[in-house]
């Protein structure tokens, strides 16, 4: 492994930082969203319901408690930290001409305390914390307005942050939105909610055009404020496997990858790709897509490939083997995989795979901005005996390593996601910990917020220290 590795950990701001009217900030799309579970979805409120439970409003209070997480980050010896500035710290409404200077402050303060610490920061833009008045107000994205109101944001924070943080990504998976029919994946990414009767089909495409046109502006923006920041995108890569070597299984995994990471496309090679040009015209999308926006698109390509992996995907084929393939629907179990809990297949091969597609299509460096095992973890004596954790992230790291070392991949870090125990963000629950760090914090929203090392804390400081030898 490269010297210059960056381990570390990873989060977002909505799911740990709390606060969430302290310091002048506004509500975000996190903020209403209520909590769930595996089985039960959670709500989105158009307004806060003083009846319904929101966990991100407190989430683990790492708004007061930075200062001894850091320091805990330190001890593990964390080389880097990937977190999220809240757009609704800054830009309280979102279309403000002038910033909040005390959310401003808040991530000074925080920057240079990883700084101090020895640990970089690695800053996600835009993570599900829009601010939700540009929901209320002008639709989320799907109003090309917000690339304005984004691009005084991306603004704002470079040229406030350049010279403390190296690494940026523009919007956080950003592909998952192509599941149009979940509402919590267009809502959180987006901020739209559909109205009854709507194409949520066309409606996300035209968004997500609009959020690229936004993305290859941060990257031009970043590069004029300081030629040295690194701009990358970031991709939930959910490998689609086909179910079987029929040539049926392999065309329905084939466009099913189109549809999942055309986005990526876009952002590293700076046009829309053929397969897409021809899906909108079969689909009849006119979209709002300008020459304009494509000129800016072109000369917005990212430095690098930030990536979130979790688990991998299966598909049949049928007698639709184009785009017009549903996450929901028409995903299929994998026999030669467990899962988790939570339904999530295990596949640390899967990990060495996607590396290796991504390397031979894009030849850009890849980072791992998340990975990590989410289960129910027992607190005991001050500690967490979580061996399953440690046993998946070992496997994970082993995929990765095997992808660097002996297929040559150029992957630059790896973060562990929810280092320390946070708000989970698709069920919204405590219970369903990630963490290296036990947070006394339950699904009601009980518990002393005291932190504890959990058995997989020593683990991956050993990992750390060793720069990946010693697993």
């Amino acid at each position: 492994m490269n010297q210059d590795f960056l381990w570390g950990g990873a989060v977002a701001a909505h799911q740990v930082e709390g606060a969430y009217r302290e310091g002048g900030k506004g509500l975000n799309l996190a903020d209403m969203m209520s909590a769930g579970s595996v089985n039960s979805p959670r709500i989105i409120t158009r307004k806060i319901d003083a009846h319904c439970y929101y966990p991100n409003h407190e989430a683990i209070d790492f708004y007061h408690h930075y200062k001894e997480d850091i320091a805990l980050f330190h001890e593990i010896g964390f080389k880097c930290f990937r977190t999220s500035i809240s757009w609704a710290r800054i830009f309280p409404k979102g279309d403000e001409k002038t910033p909040n200077e005390e959310g401003l402050i808040f991530y000074d303060n925080l920057f240079d305390e990883l700084l101090k610490n020895g640990i970089q920061p690695i800053v996600t833009l835009s993570h599900f914390e829009m601010p939700f008045a540009l929901c209320e107000k002008y639709g989320g994205w799907r109003n090309r307005k917000l690339i304005t109101f984004f691009e005084n944001f991306v603004r704002t924070c470079l040229e406030r942050y350049h010279e403390k943080v190296k690494y940026w990504m523009t919007f956080n998976e950003i592909n998952n939105q192509t599941n149009y029919n979940s509402d919590g994946a267009v809502f959180t990414n987006s901020g739209i909610i559909f109205e009854e009767g709507e194409d949520r089909e066309r409606i996300v495409y035209q968004a997500s055009h609009y959020e690229l046109v936004a993305s290859a502006k941060a990257v031009a923006i970043a590069h004029q404020i300081d030629p040295s920041l690194k701009i990358g995108c970031m991709i939930a890569m959910t490998p689609i496997y086909p179910y079987s070597c029929a040539p049926s299984d392999m065309l329905k995994s084939l466009g099913a990858a189109h549809k999942r990471f055309w986005y990526m496309d876009v952002q590293t090679r700076g046009v829309y790709p053929a397969y897409m040009k021809t899906f909108f015209k079969r689909k009849d999308f006119h979209l709002d897509i300008t020459d304009e926006d494509l000129e800016i698109i072109k000369n917005g390509c990212v430095d690098y490939i930030g990536i979130s992996y979790y688990m991998s995907f299966v598909l049949k084929g049928d007698s639709d083997v184009n785009l017009d393939y549903d996450e929901s629907n028409d995903l299929c179990d994998n026999p030669y995989l467990s899962s988790t809990k939570w339904g999530w297949p295990i596949d640390p091969d899967g990990l060495r795979y996607a590396l290796n597609r991504i390397e031979d299509l894009y030849h850009l460096p890849i980072f791992i901005v998340e990975n990590g095992f989410g289960t129910v973890d027992l607190l005991e004596n001050g500690t967490v005996h979580d061996q399953s954790r440690i046993d998946y992230l070992r496997m994970h790291i082993q995929s990765m390593k095997d992808a660097i070392e002996i297929d040559g991949v150029n992957v630059i870090g790896y973060t562990i996601w929810g280092c320390i125990d946070c708000v989970s963000f698709s069920t919204g629950e405590m219970k369903k910990r990630y963490g290296l760090i036990y947070v006394d914090k339950n699904n009601d929203g009980t518990g002393s917020l005291r932190r504890f090392k959990k058995d997989s804390f020593y683990w991956y400081k050993q990992v750390i220290s060793s720069n990946g030898e010693d697993l």
